[in-house]
């Protein structure tokens, strides 16, 4: 019996692996200028920083997210709350680029940096492309033409949906496993460009998706997001990018 789960385990082992694409050994976009850089050397969030959801506050040089928007139900005349993981938002626009930070997870389940624009209407709130780090595994998206396409979106409400909304988000993400420690610093780059993203972590090549909303013409927004409590981030800078080849 043992021995059969173990096989059987293997087997879906692999074919997991078999349908993550092939992750690029090589960077698939080049810096071009630099558009934004920050260290969180100062005393508080300024400019061009701007909350979405509470709650991100500058702690002893680093960005700290903490999610307070936490999912409770109506009660004493009180409406309810629906959760929702802390967002902040900073505004620099790009169509191929390059995003560098660093990230602490400490209590956080989640962390995530995303590309938006709030003029585009065919997605909810103009979500574009992310990538998505929790302690075991790294995620990227597209979320234009995947899991916040209007109809897309209007269809998770509806568990009768469920399983044509999968089928329309086959090949819109992929997750790879990872493994990061509480309480230490990694590095993260994110390379986007034309319809194609690639993360890596200290210098280590670890997600890649090809998927046609990420090619938007217009990101117009970068945010950071962190679910529970808590998480860091550090040393943010934005490049705009070219494909290599």
């Amino acid at each position: 019996m043992r021995s059969t789960l173990v096989v059987s385990l293997l087997l879906t082992s692999a074919a997991f692996a078999a349908d993550l694409p092939v992750i690029p050994s090589e960077a698939i976009a080049k810096k071009k200028e630099l558009l934004f850089s920050e260290d969180f050397e100062r005393a508080e969030l300024a400019k061009p920083w701007g909350p979405v959801v509470p709650t991100f506050v500058v702690e002893n040089g680093v960005l700290k997210g903490t999610q307070t928007r936490i999912t409770t139900p109506a009660e004493d005349g009180k409406p309810a709350i629906v959760g929702h993981a802390a967002v902040i938002g900073n505004d620099t626009p790009t169509k191929d680029s390059i995003i560098e930070f660093k990230f602490r997870f400490d209590g956080a389940t989640a962390l995530s940096a995303e590309l938006d624009d709030r003029q585009y209407k065919g997605s909810h709130y103009g979500h574009i492309c992310r990538v998505v780090l929790t302690p075991k595994d790294v995620t990227l998206r597209d979320e234009r033409d995947g899991s916040m396409r209007n109809d897309i979106y209007e269809m998770s409400k509806d568990p009768t949906k469920k399983e044509e909304r999968n089928q329309l988000l086959v090949g819109r993400s992929a997750t790879f496993p990872a493994a990061f420690e509480v309480g230490k610093w990694y590095t993260l780059v994110l390379e986007t460009v034309q319809d194609t993203m690639r993360a890596s972590v200290d210098g280590k090549p670890v997600a890649f998706l090809k998927s046609s909303g990420i090619a938007h013409e217009t990101k117009s927004k970068v945010e950071f997001g962190c679910a529970g409590k808590d998480g860091y981030f550090d040393d943010v800078k934005i490049w705009n990018a070219e494909a290599t080849k």
